[in-house]
């Protein structure tokens, strides 16, 4: 559960990013997640917040390389973050691909999906490609 809670609080943190194009105050995202008592496994999420930011073009081109008939910037902010979570992991961490992509699908069902499983239907097909992509 922590490693979930890591992605979670990475992608508050990059949605954060990628809207306002600056940090939350780490402060600050510590404090709300201690005071709702929800443990962190803060090196995990160091490790994919930093290695977000610092891959994030190569993320990015990764992801444009595998949408079809879409782009990243139509993407919901949380759904095109919770993809380049999953993207950065599966590149450079030694987590199996099918637990990342599960990971990544249960976080869309409960911070994205809204319309009957759409988003992650969407996400599931993305991250597949993707996998593929990278396992050639």
């Amino acid at each position: 559960m922590k490693r979930t809670n890591s992605r979670i609080k990475a992608m508050i943190s990059l949605y954060n990013y990628d809207l306002n194009k600056e940090m939350l105050d780490a402060d600050y995202l510590d404090e709300i997640f201690h005071e709702e008592n929800i443990e962190v496994d803060e090196d995990f999420y160091q490790e994919i917040l930093s290695g977000v930011l610092s891959h994030y073009e190569e993320i990015n081109r990764i992801i444009n390389l595998n949408l079809h008939n879409w782009t990243l910037d139509r993407m919901s902010i949380v759904d095109r973050n919770l993809i380049r979570i999953g993207v950065y992991e599966m590149l450079y961490t030694s987590t199996a691909k099918n637990i990342i992509i599960n990971e990544i699908l249960n976080l869309t069902h409960i911070y994205s999906d809204l319309e009957e499983g759409e988003a992650a239907k969407f996400n599931n097909r993305l991250l597949d490609q993707i996998r593929k992509s990278i396992d050639g």
